[in-house]
């Protein structure tokens, strides 16, 4: 992720969506954006990747309720404060980091009560915008704790869903190791106790709240525990039964029976093969999709007439049915 102010970013315009977008439509415009720009889709192409990782420092911002309002106010006040990573490990995954120091003033202009709030937190009165609660050695509470410093990074699916180990370059110089555990979620926030502002009167530290945002993988989708995928199959396949091949996050596959006269949408369940926490493991999910062909030749056109005629049917007389009875 390149190392730029934020003001000089126009995150709504990257992902093509307005400032006041809501966060349902803001999650669905970036996965079909990541989908279609995700490097496992488009091998060797440098723009794909370069696009695709635009798109997603986009939504690790605007999804962050809290880090999107701080980059409203960082544009309008035309100025901001970052810091960055070298990179993050993992599958594939070039994982930045940003250091996002909470903007002050109400519309993008600063106020008196803004620079008080920033003179005490240096020295030690008030409240301030960094953190500081009310003591220091002028008052009654003993040495302030240092602010909170935030900032987010962006994890290939699998890198999440593992784990890693990723380092983090303060603006001190200093180089912070942060573990990411196993199965961590889009959204979730990562602690480090200790490693954020220090305390302006010889106090305890502050922290390092990391904010994780997960790339889309191109075939599973996360549901809590479970890994969910579709799985096309032929409509003979669903009409008459058949065992099919499925993959696997792990890269092999299982075989999964799918029973004579299964529809379109039925969910298949591997169990133990969805994500590992320390809450527990949960499933794989396959949900059959019938696969229908968009190009038959005559003698397969016939067959299918011929069928039509031997089991006619109407799939809709339920749902017409219970239409009417609701009225």
């Amino acid at each position: 992720m390149a190392s730029q102010d934020w003001f000089d970013k126009d995150f709504y315009a990257v992902l093509g969506v307005a400032k006041d977008v809501a966060a349902p439509d803001l999650k669905k415009t970036y996965r079909k954006l990541a989908r279609q720009h995700h490097p496992d889709s488009n091998a060797g192409d440098a723009k794909a990747e370069a696009r695709f990782k635009e798109i997603s420092e986009a939504y690790a911002v605007l999804s962050d309720p809290e880090l999107r309002t701080e980059y409203d106010q960082i544009r309008a006040m035309g100025s901001g404060a970052r810091f960055t990573s070298p990179g993050a490990g993992g599958a594939g995954g070039n994982a930045g980091f940003e250091d996002i120091f909470r903007g002050f003033g109400r519309g993008g202009r600063a106020t008196a009560s803004d620079f008080d709030d920033i003179l005490g937190g240096m020295f030690g009165g008030g409240s301030g915008r960094f953190g500081q609660t009310s003591g220091g050695f002028g008052g009654f509470g003993g040495p302030t704790k240092g602010g909170d410093i935030t900032a987010n990074t962006t994890l290939d699916f699998l890198t999440a869903i593992r784990g890693d180990t990723v380092g983090l370059k303060m603006q001190d110089g200093r180089e912070v190791k942060v573990k990411v555990p196993a199965g961590v979620a889009d959204g979730q926030k990562i602690r480090l106790k200790g490693k954020g502002q220090p305390s302006p009167d010889g106090g305890e530290a502050g922290d390092l709240v990391i904010t994780v945002s997960v790339r889309p993988h191109p075939v599973f989708e996360r549901d809590v525990l479970n890994l969910r995928l579709e799985v096309p199959v032929t409509f003979a396949e669903a009409a008459l039964g058949a065992t099919i091949e499925v993959p696997t996050l792990e890269g092999d596959v299982v075989k999964l029976r799918v029973a004579a006269g299964t529809p379109s949408g039925r969910v298949l369940r591997v169990k133990g093969r969805g994500v590992t926490t320390s809450k527990g493991t949960g499933d794989l999910l396959a949900e059959v999709v019938i696969a229908v062909p968009d190009n038959l030749p005559t003698p397969a056109i016939d067959a299918l007439e011929a069928f039509a005629k031997l089991a006619p049917q109407n799939p809709r007389d339920e749902l017409l049915a219970r239409a009417r009875g609701g009225r």
